[in-house]
């Protein structure tokens, strides 16, 4: 024993000496995605291949960098948005784009301008050489004067390979995760897509990455946010990463939180009080645009949407951010507070700054006045509720969304979800731009507790009375409109004429009794108008998710070492209507009671015998904790005229 402890000795000795201390990883290399990876890979890892759009990735089986396909439609629509503002960003600057599948256009502008075209050509004739052409940005090369895109969560980096074989006009796609693993999973998936010119692997923290491209010379055109989660602590670096007038994408997962499960909890995150509400997935929208331009306030920068979609179980936001000392003065007059009757549900928005025209054309900004409610609901006379500040201003820019909606229907064979992104983009440009929040058809309806209308009777009602009305893509259900509160119940208490509710059964207290003891002033007409059934419904286009679905639903998070997602999917397959299954019959029931020891047996004082309906064996694995207390007697044989107790679930 002596010597091997001295052996012991020697050798932890010789150890210490040859060790030497790690150096420090190159930034360099580490931007470039070659430094060292501190984590390795287990050599022998299941893996998984899917085809999405023009990329091909292999990730692992084990859930360490997943895959979602229900975030198709996210990847898709986003490629699209990312194309129609390269369209915008280099056509300032002479350089077209071309979409593999989009019909060359080229012509008919040539055929429009024929006469400016003739005048140029007389002019510029001689200095232009005969084989000059525009300069043309395709897909998978890289355009020097193009965009630089960022993917700050890239996990297998399906993402930025998209962007690389499906956008033209790319400079460069820096594919970013914290794990040293995402990051070898994306060098490889690179390679095998030969995008390795354009795709850059890097493995650093997003935040510390954006913070180091503050300059304007090193900021990103293009940041993609998609966390797990909540993209509250990567948003601060985000402003101020980006470009002047470049594009900011953001999805948020956490829609408990932003829909008003946790008040307090969305304010720490976002700085705004969320409403459980009817309107909580448009609230969510304007929440988290208002968190973007607030911390883009703190730089002197602010936002512009383009683009806000709830889809699914996610929020996602497209806005371009630019810098203006005095455009930010107006931030202040673009948020509202709400406030939410607990009854009735009425809405009431109050602006938080006040921007007026001055003399000589300037704008003077100041505080608004309010509330704009009684401290009681003249409805229903219940109390109101505070919410926000949220983005009371446009969430979409229509032009934008216009000009993405023309080229998916005009190369419908580009995206796999084509077709729900023209249904979606169809309902957003009907939207009431102008119009915060909506009510839907059953809130109103459950509030006085009668029947329900129609979706185009309600419409045609509002149209009759001179109002604006329309649809919302955050909800099925949903109606926008202009017209207030005061006449939306004198609505409703005109259909409930059609159909009465029984008073006595109302209490004197509550907001439907209240509502209907007040005569309408505004009598309504329920003739069904053509213009109240819009134009996506009448081409019957797939506007609404249908769910769920195979995949539906937020995946778990990515730990290293977890299981391998078939055998989550499988347990959560088995655990499926548990309580729905068929009653056992009694052969069943006694076969599995033969699983389970017999505890009395083992204390040695069960008399049973092999008539016990437990085991006198002993079964590997079996626990006693797991067994009765008390050792159920066999039941004595039953003639054929006495059928016994009948089967059922909980009878034995």
């Amino acid at each position: 024993i002596r010597e091997t402890c001295i052996q012991t000795v020697h050798l932890c000795r010789a150890h210490f000496v040859e060790w030497q201390p790690p150096k420090p990883p190159n930034p360099v290399a580490m931007e470039n995605g070659t430094g060292p990876c501190r984590e390795e890979r287990p050599p022998t890892a299941q893996e998984t291949t899917v085809t999405e759009g023009a990329a091909k990735i292999v990730f692992p089986s084990s859930n360490e960098v997943f895959y979602n396909p229900v975030q198709e439609f996210n990847r898709d629509l986003t490629c699209a948005v990312i194309t129609e503002f390269a369209r915008i960003q280099l056509g300032t600057k002479g350089i077209q784009i071309k979409v593999p599948g989009e019909k060359d256009l080229q012509k008919v502008v040539v055929d429009l301008s024929e006469q400016e075209e003739e005048k140029v050509d007389s002019k510029d004739g001689e200095n232009l050489a005969p084989g000059d052409q525009p300069q043309i940005a395709v897909v998978g090369e890289i355009c020097e004067e193009g965009l630089r895109v960022l993917e700050g969560l890239a996990a297998s980096g399906l993402r930025s390979i998209r962007f690389a074989l499906e956008v033209p006009g790319l400079r460069s796609v820096v594919a970013n995760d914290a794990s040293a693993r995402a990051v070898d999973l994306m060098r490889h998936n690179v390679q095998l897509n030969g995008v390795a010119h354009l795709v850059q692997p890097n493995q650093a923290d997003a935040r510390m990455l954006m913070y180091q491209h503050q300059k304007v010379s090193e900021r990103f055109d293009v940041i993609d946010l998609d966390p797990y989660g909540s993209p509250a602590p990567f948003l601060d670096a985000a402003v101020q990463a980006v470009s002047e007038g470049g594009l900011l994408c953001v999805t948020c997962t956490d829609m408990a939180v932003l829909a008003g499960n946790s008040g307090e909890t969305c304010y720490s995150k976002y700085g705004a009080m969320a409403l459980k509400s009817r309107a909580c997935h448009e609230m969510a929208l304007r929440i988290v645009l208002h968190s973007l331009d607030l911390r883009a306030n703190c730089y002197q920068r602010f936002v512009v949407p383009l683009l806000s979609i709830s889809a699914d179980f996610y929020v996602r936001v497209f806005v371009r951010v630019f810098t203006g000392q005095a455009k930010v003065k107006a931030s202040a007059s673009k948020q509202a507070l709400v406030f939410q009757c607990v009854g009735c549900g009425a809405l009431h928005l109050q602006r938080l700054g006040k921007a007026a025209e001055a003399s000589g054309g300037r704008v003077k900004f100041s505080a608004a006045c309010g509330p704009p409610v009684s401290p009681e609901c003249e409805h229903c006379g219940q109390r109101h509720q505070v919410g926000g500040p949220l983005w009371a201003e446009p969430i979409h820019n229509l032009d934008f969304v216009g000009r993405v909606l023309e080229a998916v229907s005009t190369n419908p064979g580009r995206f796999h979800t084509s077709e729900r992104i023209r249904g979606v983009l169809s309902v957003i440009t009907e939207e009431l731009p102008d119009v915060p929040l909506y009510y839907t058809l059953d809130q109103l309806s459950s509030t006085i507790h009668c029947n329900t209308p129609s979706l185009l009777q309600l419409r045609s009602a509002l149209l009759h009375a001179g109002f604006r009305v329309s649809l919302s893509h955050a909800c099925k259900s949903a109606v926008k409109t202009d017209a207030p509160s005061t006449a939306l119940w004198d609505i409703m208490r005109c259909w409930e004429k059609t159909c009465p509710v029984k008073r006595e059964r109302l209490s004197e207290t509550s907001p439907a009794f209240r509502i209907l003891s007040v005569e309408p002033r505004l009598q309504a007409n329920f003739t069904i108008r053509e213009d109240a059934n819009p134009s996506s419904r009448q081409r019957g286009l797939k506007r609404f998710q249908a769910n769920p679905e195979a995949n539906w639903g937020p995946r778990p998070r990515a730990r290293p070492g977890a299981k391998a997602a078939s055998e989550v999917l499988e347990r959560c397959r088995l655990l499926q209507n548990k309580r729905k299954d068929p009653p056992e019959d009694r052969a069943q029931r006694a076969a599995r009671l033969k699983t389970f020891p017999c505890k009395r047996f083992k204390e040695g004082t069960c008399q049973r015998g092999d008539q016990c309906c437990y085991s006198h064996s002993p079964l590997p694995g079996a626990s006693a904790d797991a067994t009765p207390t008390d050792c159920l007697e066999t039941p004595p044989a039953r003639t054929p005229l006495d059928p016994g107790p009948a089967a059922g679930p909980g009878v034995d």
